[in-house]
């Protein structure tokens, strides 16, 4: 029923020989193209040239052209042992109507779990929803956040930072910007993660290489797509593919993958695995969490680990599972059983399958039969597995083939060139948004609105005057606050997943968003207030309306660093919305044109307010120190001294305003950097 067992050979001197052969090899075209096959394997000769490349034997190979892939492959042999993993939550008790916090719970997500996973394996993690799959694939991975007890070793040694650019994760989630194409997806990630080396060309060569390797010519110029996009883009096991690729442009020699095949029909899922199988021939180390495999993938594992409830009941090879299952007292009640199916009934506790029915009750409960299952693993499998564990723990040789070295732990490029890349590949993905037609019609209409309803005001109307000043003040004080918000809760998920894969350092990717958002934030508010401006019959000299216009960038600027600042802190839109509204509406009320006399108990509070001192500014160059408005029949009066306008006390410099400005504008942004620094991993 299952293939005979396979074994793989490693060669401890050179990157990747295997000597597995196939019993039978899967062929299969991607999704709607009789053109373009998907090309799993890529192994490599001892001139580390892919065997499609040699067309002649005896010309020359070209210079490095994919030297990458022979470089950086080095087998990566992965052993765990009594891994477990226990979370802490507090319970909630209602009552009346007031939520209240009993006291904290523990759930005990994994407990006990052993295994190992070879270089040239494919092996598979299975077991029903909420049985711990994806938890310890991510405690293997080195991603989980909190305390994982037990052992893990990357080629005997326990800290995977040794390895973190040898190791490549693909989340269940595909986590892509939607807005870029496939091929510029693949090729920013090039240029990010691989070698100095490497020239910018040599990259996207490689990039493409990755392209045709993974099935993805014909759709390489499509956009990706995906929830987060309003458009389809690419199909599902398309973007797989993708995220796979993402991975595969550095080689890595240890690869998880998972859950790749939820959500996508068996043709697609017998796509997606193939891909992971021909990896795993080439010498790396493919661990999958994968939830209920057909016969036919299966038949592809080598090696399988099963959970119920966090617990073990198998882990060992995939062709004899059936075998032990019967050793224990469970055997099919009918040959050619999916041996998934039989794992996943038994792992629930269910043995309605079952023959024997002098051995097995058909009646005892489903916590029984885990019971026995865990008893027997415990029983007949953990000891040989700890035994095979320190065996080859204490093996000199298992550690020095693969021994990971520190340069690892450098950067694969400069500050300089990873900002480039992030700046670019920012502004191609966020171009759609902030010049969206939605955005430039708000912009556009309130605009001219605000100019319909100043129309040419008259310049001895001084309170009408001031009010437009202070419409714009406040209105470019929400309007980017509120924008800004939503820049770190939505690019969570990627920069997690890109700063775990060490892609590059936070500072150069929080330099090139700043950088990057300038030219959008900073366009709409020059159309507007360039609108209004005139419209509205200000002042009109132009180098008052120059200064007014700085001073509302300027504005905007520091509006956009208090957004950032609670969107970081919080990583929550909806709690830094609602903080953001309640911050702004304390701003507007002390920023001193609704209340010129506030109580001196409470009147520091227009310090703090940016508000406060962008209209300050504002009034500040729009009227000169002499400048009269005709006041009744035939007074005139100084405008300075316009109960609206004096209180605002313009006698003082102005220099101090800009000074409490700038002080906003990079505290806010320092304070924003750290909450990223200090939520994610380094």
């Amino acid at each position: 029923m299952m293939p005979p067992e396979q074994e793989t050979t490693i060669a401890t001197n050179i990157p990747a020989i295997t000597t597995r052969q196939e019993t039978s090899s899967v062929h299969h075209e991607s999704e709607g193209s009789n053109t373009n096959k998907i090309k799993p394997s890529l192994e490599l000769d001892d001139n580390g040239i892919p065997p499609q490349q040699q067309t002649q034997p005896t010309t020359p190979p070209p210079p490095s052209r994919f030297s990458v892939l022979h470089q950086s492959l080095r087998p990566i042999t992965l052993k765990f042992e009594d891994v477990s993993y226990t979370i802490t939550f507090e319970s909630q008790k209602k009552k009346g109507c007031v939520l209240r916090k009993e006291s904290k719970l523990r759930r005990k997500v994994l407990t006990g779990v052993t295994g190992v996973a070879n270089p040239g394996e494919l092996t598979a993690m299975l077991g029903p929803s909420g049985s711990g799959k994806t938890t310890l694939l991510t405690a293997l991975a080195g991603r989980l956040a909190g305390k994982v007890s037990g052992t893990i070793t990357y080629n005997g040694h326990t800290d995977p930072t040794f390895v973190k650019r040898k190791v490549g994760f693909v989340p269940q989630e595909d986590v892509l910007y939607p807005h870029l194409t496939v091929l510029e997806t693949l090729t920013y990630a090039a240029l990010l993660r691989l070698p100095k080396s490497l020239s910018r060309e040599e990259k996207k060569e490689h990039a493409e290489m990755v392209i045709t390797e993974l099935g993805l010519t014909r759709c390489r110029n499509s956009p990706v797509g995906g929830c987060m996009a309003l458009f389809r883009g690419i199909s599902g096991g398309e973007r797989k593919r993708v995220s796979i690729g993402q991975e595969m442009l550095v080689n890595p020699s240890l690869l998880f993958v998972d859950e790749p095949t939820s959500g996508l029909d068996s043709t697609t899922a017998q796509l997606i695995v193939s891909v992971l199988r021909g990896l795993a021939l080439a010498g790396r180390t493919v661990v999958t969490t994968i939830h209920q495999p057909s016969s036919r993938l299966y038949r592809m594992f080598d090696k399988v680990v099963v959970l119920s409830d966090g617990y073990p009941i198998y882990s060992g090879q995939a062709g004899r599972v059936m075998d032990y299952l019967g050793s224990v007292g469970y055997v099919p009640a009918f040959n050619f059983m999916n041996p998934a199916d039989f794992l996943l009934d038994l792992a629930n506790g269910v043995v309605a399958d079952v023959k024997h029915d002098d051995q097995i009750d058909h009646h005892e409960d489903q916590a029984s039969v885990k019971q026995s299952l865990m008893s027997s693993f415990k029983k007949n499998l953990y000891p040989a597995l700890k035994e095979d564990i320190h065996q080859n723990n204490t093996d000199p040789s298992a550690l020095i083939s693969g021994t990971p070295r520190r340069c690892d732990n450098h950067w694969t490029s400069s500050w300089w060139e990873q900002f480039r890349v992030l700046l670019k590949r920012g502004l191609q993905e966020r171009r759609h948004e902030s010049f969206s037609g939605l955005r430039i019609f708000q912009v556009l209409s309130v605009s001219i609105l605000s100019g319909l309803l100043w129309w040419h005001s008259d310049p001895s109307h001084v309170q009408d005057q001031v009010g437009l000043l202070f419409f714009f003040s406040i209105f470019w004080g929400f309007f980017p606050l509120f924008n800004a918000i939503f820049a770190f809760p939505l690019e969570r998920p990627m920069l997690i997943k890109e700063r775990s894969s060490g892609m590059y350092k936070l500072s150069s990717y929080y330099a090139a968003r700043m950088v990057g958002d300038l030219p959008m934030e900073l366009v709409l508010p020059t159309i507007f207030v360039t609108i209004s401006y005139w419209m509205g019959g200000l002042n009109p000299s132009l180098v008052t309306f120059v200064l007014t216009l700085l001073i509302m960038l300027f504005n905007v600027l520091v509006s956009q660093g208090i957004g950032l600042a609670l969107g970081a802190i919080l990583m929550d839109v909806k709690q830094a919305t609602s903080l953001a509204s309640v911050t702004m509406l304390v701003f507007l009320l002390a920023g001193g044109y609704y209340i010129q006399q506030m109580p001196a108990f409470i009147a520091w509070l227009k310090y703090i307010s940016f508000s406060h001192y962008c209209y300050k500014l504002l009034v500040g160059v729009q009227y000169s120190v002499n400048e009269v408005y005709e006041c009744g029949q035939g007074l005139h009066c100084r405008v300075r001294d316009f109960p609206a306008i004096k209180c605002l006390e313009l006698e003082d410099t102005m220099w101090g305003d800009v000074a409490a400005l700038t002080v906003m504008l990079i505290g806010y942004r320092v304070v924003a950097y750290l909450a990223l620094r200090m939520g994610q991993p380094h």
